[in-house]
């Protein structure tokens, strides 16, 4: 009985691959010029952003600017933005690395860089719902923040005016080492096209 109910609770803890509050899990993957270690960024702060320039979603905070303008501001306070790729071959949102230099391009991303996770591991591993699912990780390498960009969960390009941007709250905060007040919501946008 015992065994029993310690394998529902691994099973129902399972259910959250990655906790607010605990490490961030390691992983390598290949970028636009070289392969990235998020172990190998540790004391810095890292954004990862899952990415599907197909989406909507995405298309929304692309196209309105607001992607680009959180990286930039971000990135220039010494943050390590990663956009990263899970689109498996043959659907919605999967490139090559010429592809993804191009859409980068293209975007006017401000991303540090862009991580290519065909096989979807990094995304599984982080249980990446959806584009954009975006994840703060702390200097000290344990995830401050999970969840939507923000509060406005429709395709309305003018509704990205006035909401309430959970990362930039997260971000603030890390960054004056301030607990995050916000640490998790619901993600939003298209699921991952695993």
């Amino acid at each position: 009985m015992k065994q029993l109910i310690f394998s529902l609770v691994l099973v129902s803890l399972s259910a959250f691959a990655v906790e607010t509050g605990s490490p961030a899990p390691d992983f390598t993957l290949p970028g636009l010029e070289k392969e990235v270690k998020l172990s190998g960024l540790k004391g810095k702060i890292v954004v990862l952003e899952w990415l599907n320039h197909g989406c909507p979603f995405v298309k929304k905070h692309y196209g309105t600017e607001n992607m680009q303008t959180l990286q930039k501001k971000y990135t220039d306070k010494g943050v390590v933005w990663l956009s990263v790729i899970s689109s498996a071959p043959g659907k919605q949102g999967h490139v090559d690395q010429s592809a993804a230099k191009a859409e980068k391009a293209s975007n006017r991303s401000a991303a540090s860089d862009v991580l290519l996770d065909p096989a979807g591991k990094v995304g599984q591993l982080y249980a990446a719902k959806t584009t954009p699912h975006m994840f703060v990780i702390g200097r000290d390498g344990l995830v401050a923040y999970q969840g939507a960009i923000d509060d406005r969960s429709n395709l309305d390009w003018s509704a990205v005016k006035g909401a309430k941007n959970f990362v930039a709250q997260a971000l603030d905060e890390v960054l004056e080492g301030k607990p995050v007040s916000t640490a998790t919501t619901k993600a939003y946008g298209c699921a991952v096209k695993y």
